[in-house]
């Protein structure tokens, strides 16, 4: 912005948005101060440089409204947990799919933890099965099984992604 651009020459736009092709950056700096505005390079990285005559308050606050409302428009994705323990029964089971599908349609992560306590950890196939059993439930579901079934310590954990 200035005196701070380094470059002998600079590609001019004014602030009515007229080309003046490549002029100094002594002369472009005199014509931005004459207009009471200030000189800004826009496209730094072309050769020459591209500056234009500006009010640069006006055109920071310009800059982080956009990215104000790109941020707002942008969704986040979150992973969302399913705790359950192997022994569940069926009408918890389905409201754990109608939340998995709900979660899934909102585009979030799922991650399934099917919890093994004590003495369970013997059947630790019966975890297997019920996460399994998710995959076949929910396979006319949008979505990509991210990681299989795995035990992972007393757990085994199922991530499932939107497509």
């Amino acid at each position: 912005m200035n005196e701070r651009i380094r470059s002998k020459e600079v590609r001019l736009i004014d602030q009515t948005g007229k080309n003046h092709g490549v002029v100094e950056t002594s002369k472009a700096l005199r014509m931005a101060y004459d207009a009471d505005l200030d000189l800004v390079l826009v496209s730094p990285n072309q050769e020459p440089p591209v500056a234009k005559i500006l009010n640069y308050g006006k055109y920071r606050y310009e800059l982080e409204k956009r990215a104000k409302e790109a941020k707002k428009k942008q969704h986040t994705v979150e992973v969302k947990e399913v705790k359950i323990r192997y022994k569940i029964d069926t009408h918890d089971y389905l409201v754990r799919v109608k939340n998995i599908q709900k979660f899934i349609s909102q585009g979030n992560k799922v991650k399934i933890v099917v919890m093994l306590r004590g003495r369970e950890m013997q059947h630790a196939h019966l975890a297997f099965e019920l996460a399994n059993r998710f995959i076949e439930d929910l396979k006319n579901e949008p979505l990509v099984v991210e990681k299989k079934p795995l035990l992972e310590g007393r757990n085994v954990t199922l991530y499932l992604a939107p497509q």
